[in-house]
């Protein structure tokens, strides 16, 4: 336990990371195929730094993370943001993304289950998107961490499935800290074509050598258990979900559609705005934002961190009592 590691983790949990991958996404993977990181932000940042030369752009669908644009800065390439809305369910379609490909695009960032949005791509939508990034000779750099949260109807679908001409241009960030709420052991992965995932080990190996020990040992421990935990947690974060909606929904000037994945809502809050509020004037959702933290001591992320202004992101991955204490001290700011 206490002697390094491989740079790319211990093999077993690699296996294990595979093997997963390969039983819930319907797609052939290997533990070659599989670097273990510090958390997927990290995962996230190996793979845009081994993938991109300086100047080459990646389409990236807002409102979206606030780490994607910055890692795509950071390995030397351009984030061209392509944006969407309420009216499209916050997804992007293929003639948007037509719209702003340019000779130096090199790849697209698709993200379902969506953080902020919670938005989640029907597998249509996401084959025609397929089709054409495969056309296009684009790679695809695919978010996956919330695969395990997803409401009602909707369902989730790796992008290496539904495109499978894809399979070898696509990368695929995952990790431990949604699905098994391990946030603070950071263990991520990065799942991708061997030659990449063998570069990105190299620069791991010169970043930090190797993932600590016990979060890894912790990590194929959590993979090992079983679905009925995970399960549990979706019914959970299911019933929160419709808390904070009927709770929001009571609140004038703040517009919700039902998030179908993650454990985020993404409400509009332009009914807010320009209204003086606890004596405050607040004109954009990062004022209301402050005001809601100096007023009412409940933290949100304004829309202005996703690229998309006139929003606010609620987490509701936190106690029923805390999110009814919080929604209750909204309420009453607003009446």
């Amino acid at each position: 336990m206490h002697h390094y590691t491989p740079a790319a983790g211990l093999p077993e949990l690699r296996a294990a990371i595979a093997e997963k991958t390969s039983r819930e996404t319907g797609t052939e993977v290997s533990a070659a195929n599989v670097l273990v990181t510090s958390g997927t932000k990290q995962a996230v940042a190996h793979g845009f730094a081994t993938l991109l030369d300086p100047g080459d752009e990646v389409l990236v669908p807002s409102p979206y993370w606030v780490t994607f644009p910055e890692a795509v800065a950071l390995a030397g390439g351009v984030p061209v943001v392509v944006p969407s809305d309420e009216s499209r369910g916050f997804r992007v379609s293929v003639e948007q993304l037509e719209e702003h490909l340019t000779p130096r695009t090199k790849a697209l960032l698709f993200v379902s289950p969506s953080n902020p949005t919670g938005a989640v791509y029907s597998e249509s939508l996401m084959a025609d998107i397929g089709k054409w990034a495969a056309g296009r000779g684009l790679w695809v750099v695919s978010d996956e961490i919330y695969q395990e949260f997803t409401y009602g109807e909707a369902s989730f679908h790796s992008m290496a499935a539904v495109s499978p001409a894809l399979a070898d241009r696509t990368l695929r960030f995952n990790g431990t800290s949604k699905t098994y709420a391990m946030t603070g052991w950071r263990v991520g992965w990065l799942i991708g074509p061997e030659p990449v995932v063998t570069a990105a080990t190299n620069l791991q190996s010169h970043v930090c050598g190797n993932i600590n020990n016990v979060g890894q040992r912790a990590a194929l421990a959590a993979l090992r258990s079983g679905p009925a935990t995970v399960d549990r947690m979706r019914q959970v974060f299911s019933r929160r979900r419709d808390l904070i909606l009927a709770g929001l929904g009571k609140m004038p000037g703040i517009e919700c559609p039902p998030p179908d994945g993650a454990f985020y809502v993404f409400p509009s809050v332009d009914g807010l705005l320009g209204r003086t509020i606890a004596g405050q004037k607040v004109e954009t959702s990062e004022q209301l934002a402050g005001v809601f933290l100096d007023k009412a001591r409940v933290a949100v992320v304004p829309g202005e961190a996703f690229g998309c202004s006139g929003h606010l992101r609620f987490s509701y991955a936190l106690s029923d009592e805390l999110l009814e204490e919080g929604i209750s001290r909204l309420q009453q700011l607003l009446a």
